[in-house]
């Protein structure tokens, strides 16, 4: 069922927020979209709008939380599917997936934010535990 809306046409692109769905980097296309208008995805070095048309060979970069992929893709579908298809939409650089896998390391090794004073935290040690859980603030 491919929908006769939107401007695009041809099968050379796909939407943005589709493909992120897709390929399987966000759980629904909402969310998709909201992480496109959040600004933690990257087109081609630009902030694009849900409905950017991508094609292959483009570079898109996804941020969740600390951890960023840059990705080059490397195929198209408008449709979520298996996994295992999902995994033959796109190329994380060897620059990215070093980066991901160090940053993975150093979070395994950062102790929980907890609170341990007693009562409700002050503003100022609610920063410190905001500052805490998002190193990367926007």
């Amino acid at each position: 069922m491919t929908s006769s809306r939107g401007g695009g046409g041809g099968g050379d692109s796909v939407r943005i927020d589709r493909w992120l769905w897709a390929a399987r980097m966000y759980k629904t296309r909402s969310q998709a979209a909201a992480a496109i208008e959040g600004g933690k995805v990257r087109l081609n070095e630009t902030r694009p709008k849900t409905g950017a048309p991508v094609r292959v060979g483009d570079v898109v970069r996804v941020r969740h939380g600390p951890i960023e992929r840059t990705l080059r893709v490397a195929g198209l579908a408008e449709r979520r599917g298996r996994a295992s298809e999902a995994a033959w939409l796109f190329e994380e650089t060897a620059e990215s997936l070093a980066r991901r896998r160090e940053r993975e390391a150093q979070l395994k090794l950062m102790p929980d934010p907890t609170y341990r004073g007693k009562g409700r935290p002050t503003k100022r040690e609610r920063r410190e535990i905001d500052r805490l859980k998002d190193p990367w603030p926007e």
